[in-house]
């Protein structure tokens, strides 16, 4: 369970794009009983031996929920990572025209590092860029850039999290920024499936320079669980799990990845996603799923097709 990080995007807010969350949450998704539910999962992952919670200002309340399960808990073993960059604006509605709002300022971090360190405090390992892109104005903006170096110089991991079909160029150029020769990202958190593959090189070079690699949207915003393809169906039926299983142990499988992020919206979620660390995928397995990559641009157009819900 060291390999695998408990994700909050699909519980710290009533709406999101994964598929599979209907009939996974509450009834009525007012804040009470997500919060309730995210309790649920975190408690469940807990006693599974999951020791890490990734988080976002974005996420909702999730770092609100989380530091409020932290505290009922008393549990002083937890990793904690967060990310910044994107503003939650939707409400707390299903329907809202627009979820969150990214930007990428010096002014942006200020006040999000200040919001996470008011509910999460020292907890906090990991801080996070959300979904650098490799034409983000951050790599040109030197204030920024040496907020995030002095943040890093006082013992908070500072990396990235990345998006769409040009992951590998981002990930290429946010590792070699520096700011008085030293290195200002020492994590990224990137999108790797089976169905986008585009940034295993980039990432598995990342790791071998000594990185932190973490691995987001494990089952492509839910479409390897609810719309899995025939070979990642016949994968979990051979080894007796479901098809989300498959997905997830696919991502273990790469030597490279330093955590997994999952993110259930249930117990029944959470127990089936974790069942892919007791499976061993072979040879044949391995090469059944190579085949599934789609076209980076495609895999990013259908992901931008989902539907808030």
């Amino acid at each position: 369970m060291n390999r695998v990080a408990l994700g909050l995007a699909a519980l710290g807010r009533p709406a999101y794009i994964n598929l599979g969350r209907d009939g996974a949450l509450p009834a009525v998704r007012d804040v009470a009983s997500m919060r309730a539910a995210t309790f649920e999962v975190l408690d469940d992952a807990y006693a599974a031996g999951v020791r890490h919670v990734d988080v976002a200002r974005s996420y909702g309340r999730s770092e609100e929920f989380l530091a409020g399960w932290l505290a009922e808990r008393g549990h002083a073993d937890v990793e904690v990572s967060s990310k910044w960059g994107y503003a939650y604006v939707g409400e707390w509605r299903l329907d809202a025209d627009v979820h969150e709002v990214k930007e990428h300022s010096a002014a942006r971090f200020a006040a999000q590092w200040a919001e996470t360190l008011t509910l999460l405090g020292e907890r906090v390992g990991l801080y996070q860029v959300h979904s650098l892109t490799v034409d983000s104005p951050l790599f040109t903006d030197e204030p920024l850039v040496e907020a995030l170096a002095e943040l890093a110089a006082n013992g908070v991991a500072v990396g990235f999290s990345t998006s769409g079909p040009r992951q590998a160029d981002a990930i290429e150029r946010a590792f070699a920024l520096e700011v008085a020769g030293r290195p200002v990202f020492s994590a990224v958190q990137s999108t790797w499936n089976v169905l986008e593959t585009s940034a295993g090189r980039a990432l598995e070079a990342a790791h071998a320079a000594g990185n932190r690699v973490l691995v987001k949207e494990t089952l492509a915003n839910g479409r390897l669980a609810v719309e899995a393809p025939k070979a990642v169906r016949d994968i979990a039926s051979a080894h007796g799990i479901g098809p989300d299983a498959v997905a997830v142990a696919a991502v273990l499988a790469q030597d490279w990845v330093d955590a997994a992020v999952i993110g259930p919206a249930s117990p029944v979620q959470l127990e089936a996603n974790l069942r892919a660390t007791a499976v061993d995928l072979g040879a044949a397995d391995r090469d059944a799923l190579a085949g599934l990559a789609e076209d980076p641009g495609a895999y990013w157009r259908h992901r931008s097709s989902l539907k808030w819900d």
